[in-house]
């Protein structure tokens, strides 16, 4: 009967730069710490490289001495204290139910749910805690973002037949401009913010390069149908471009994501309606409301983030409002929103240029102004807010929407 802590391996003509260590790995898996494998071989330098990968892998080679023509010795495996693998971890678990809390600064780069080898480097993400980054809804938010992207090429007509007034076109390219300059501050905060997330939560990443990716598409679509009729792009306010700066000087997670996807996003929604509802021309009809279906689930994240947030920070909240109160006070000096954007809205709703439509195309402008703080103090609301203070902190919103 033959000794279950031992076993042999034929090697033939094969060498290790053709595989060999498979073969080994195989055979001394079958084997207990400290059994010997009896190995025989006839490549050159078999005996060398046999040395060699025992003392990488945590081996030892006996050679049997005194012997002509091929290669016969013992792989006495490794015990735990010498193989490369003691102490190795696993990586927490592949599923979002085996995420961990703080993932081990050395797993590094490690896939979430791998066997983990001591030591490498340390991986300098500082976005490394779950209670900070995570959101349940994320891993279904990612699936739903990695099904609905669109091509722009596409999924837009952009050879629709169409010929608008000059001052009407005037108008589609200024607001075009104006959500050009706020898609790109979009685009730049979840970038910054990726490069930072621990890929031990791996679907708040690849959910945040989602979001970076629609950003840049909607900056492509947007400019695209700016420039669509030969024109050139409008005007860029200084008070805007402050308000947008404002957003990327936002450090903490958890208050970028509320200043850009609730505050900012969520009242992009309502803007993105407003042209739906009253673009002049089935183009401008098309981006707007394919780019409104990407900023809600953005908006759709941040606000289950921060639910996530709320109910693990009692002071959540009270950073919330410091953070839109310093917000408010660093704009206070600027204008707001571009008045070239405000009149261009006011001429697409109107749809003519007589006086009656110019006041009904104002009226539907401040109503615009009125949904977007109706849904903003909802999503407040959602996050624990009371009512009144909701409110409050909804009119402390920038004037420049985003």
């Amino acid at each position: 009967m033959s000794d279950p802590a031992h076993g042999s391996l034929d090697l033939g003509d094969l060498g290790f730069e053709e595989g060999a260590h498979l073969l080994l790995n195989r055979a001394l898996a079958g084997l207990p710490p400290g059994a010997e494998l009896a190995v025989a071989g006839s490549a050159p330098a078999l005996e060398v490289h046999l040395a060699v990968w025992c003392r990488e892998a945590g081996h030892r080679w006996a050679p049997r001495d005194g012997t002509a023509g091929p290669v016969r010795g013992r792989v006495i495996r490794g015990h735990a204290d010498t193989d490369r693998w003691a102490g190795a971890e696993r990586a927490g678990g592949p599923t979002p139910e085996g995420i961990v809390r703080r993932p081990a600064p050395h797993w590094g780069l490690a896939a979430r749910g791998a066997l983990v080898e001591p030591g490498g480097p340390d991986l300098a993400a500082d976005l490394d805690d779950r209670d900070i980054v995570w959101a349940d809804l994320a891993p279904r938010l990612y699936a739903h973002a990695a099904s609905a992207q669109w091509d722009p090429a596409k999924a837009v007509a952009w050879d629709s037949e169409s010929s608008l007034p000059g001052e009407i076109e005037q108008a589609v390219v200024q607001v075009m401009t104006y959500l050009v300059e706020n898609e790109q501050a979009a685009l730049v905060v979840p970038a910054r913010l990726l490069a930072r997330v621990h890929p031990h939560f791996r679907e708040v990443q690849q959910l945040l390069a989602v979001q970076a990716a629609d950003e840049a598409r909607h900056v492509e679509v947007f400019t695209r149908r700016a420039l669509l009729r030969g024109g050139e792009l409008g005007t860029s306010s200084a008070g805007g471009r402050a308000s947008l700066a404002s957003l990327l000087s936002e450090p903490d997670f958890s208050l970028a994501s509320f200043l850009l996807s609730v505050l900012g996003e969520g009242s992009f929604l309502s803007l993105l309606s407003f042209l739906d509802r009253y673009a002049p021309d089935p183009v401008t009809r098309q981006v707007a409301r394919l780019a409104r279906q990407d900023e809600a689930r953005h908006v759709a994240f941040g606000v289950a983030h921060l639910e996530h947030q709320a109910a693990l920070d009692p002071g959540l909240r009270s950073r919330l409002r410091a953070a839109v109160e310093r917000r408010h006070d660093s704009l206070r000096d600027t204008a707001g929103l571009n008045a070239d954007v405000f009149d261009a809205l006011v001429v697409l709703a109107a749809g003519e240029w007589t006086p009656r439509a110019i006041a009904e195309g104002h009226r539907r402008v401040l109503r615009l102004h009125a949904d977007m703080d109706e849904g903003r103090r909802r999503r407040l609301i959602r996050l624990g807010f009371p009512d009144d203070e909701a409110a409050e902190l909804s009119a402390l919103h920038t004037r420049n929407f985003m």
